[in-house]
């Protein structure tokens, strides 16, 4: 994130309220983590716990996971549980937001209050170690040959990896609606299934295929990024002769029904949180970019992003 726009939502920030005082470190977070364990939504929500601990502004964090469609099920839990509670923290992203076009849920992420986004990671996609495939040009010649014989692994159906496969093969050619995707419920499920051979191609975020990539286990053939990702040896899309480019963002919303007094105090433990040295080498561990976002500003980019991904999953046959 650039300085100038930081320090315009620290001042945002400021004039809304009062600073942060010692009282906050008496208080206990919920966070409510709509996907199994193992995942990118998992590892954000934990280390934001250890952040707001680290920062002060938390005495303690306590997680749940509920994973499924699309983080969807986790988000009614939420809706239904948390109502006025100005210390319930939900962790989401574009994935969410996908699965909201395409599941269409009794309860939209838009019921709730938005708080910050937090970070960008761009998807990276990898092969099995063993996969008779070497490239994303041996991946793209078999798409052009039989496009259901190659099984795309990845997020729950609309998520960002599901929607790179879906532009991979629009770019190349191919129909994106004749594309083989299997979703998961989460990262640890859709690790499995690329290590066991169960699908040809696996997508997500670098994050929770690094100790594959560096043991081995796994062949990382593109990044989903524009240019190339500090840290990360692996050649874009672009670079490779194929147009798309799409990052998933991340970031964390609070209880329905909570007053703009409680939501700007919550705000203000998300950015003390994202300033601690635990955050910090979060972002450094998992590659994450750091694209915080709060206020107004967060809530334009949601309708925004939200406008986005109908549009490109319609032209996908997604929707």
């Amino acid at each position: 994130m650039r300085r100038d726009t930081f320090l315009k939502s620290l001042a945002a920030l400021a004039a809304a309220g009062a600073l942060p005082t010692a009282a906050w470190a008496n208080v206990s977070i919920k966070m409510m983590i709509p996907a199994n364990p193992g995942g990118g939504w998992d590892g954000t929500g934990r280390a934001l716990g250890e952040a707001l601990r680290d920062a002060g502004v938390a005495s303690s964090v306590t997680f749940e996971n509920k994973g499924g469609a699309a983080g969807a099920i986790g988000l009614a839990q939420f809706y239904n549980a948390s109502k006025g509670d100005p210390n319930a923290l939900m962790v989401m992203g574009a994935v969410m937001l996908g699965g909201i076009i395409t599941g269409k849920p009794p309860v939209s992420v838009t019921q709730l209050t938005p708080i910050a986004r937090l970070t960008t990671e761009y998807n990276v996609f990898v092969l099995p170690a063993d996969s008779p495939f070497k490239t994303m040009k041996d991946v793209v010649e078999q798409l052009k040959k039989d496009p259901g014989s190659v099984k795309w692994g990845g997020g729950s159906r609309g998520s960002t990896e599901h929607i790179a496969a879906a532009q991979i093969a629009q770019s190349v050619g191919v129909p994106a609606s004749k594309i083989n995707y299997v979703p998961f419920r989460g990262g640890g499920e859709a690790t499995a299934a690329i290590l066991g051979g169960n699908v040809s191609v696996g997508g997500s975020g670098y994050s929770e295929f690094q100790q594959y990539i560096e043991s081995g286990k796994m062949r990382a053939i593109a990044v989903t990024s524009g240019q190339r990702v500090k840290g990360i040896d692996v050649p874009t899309l672009k670079e490779q002769g194929i147009d798309v480019e799409i990052g998933n963002w991340r970031g964390v919303f609070g209880a329905a029904g909570i007053t703009p007094a409680q939501r700007d105090e919550l705000t203000q433990r998300i950015v003390k949180a994202t300033q601690s040295k635990s955050w910090a080498a979060a972002l450094e561990k998992n590659n994450w970019t750091p694209a915080l976002l709060t206020g107004k500003a967060f809530d334009e980019f949601v309708d925004k992003d939200f406008s986005s991904l109908r549009a490109t999953m319609v032209r996908a046959g997604m929707v």
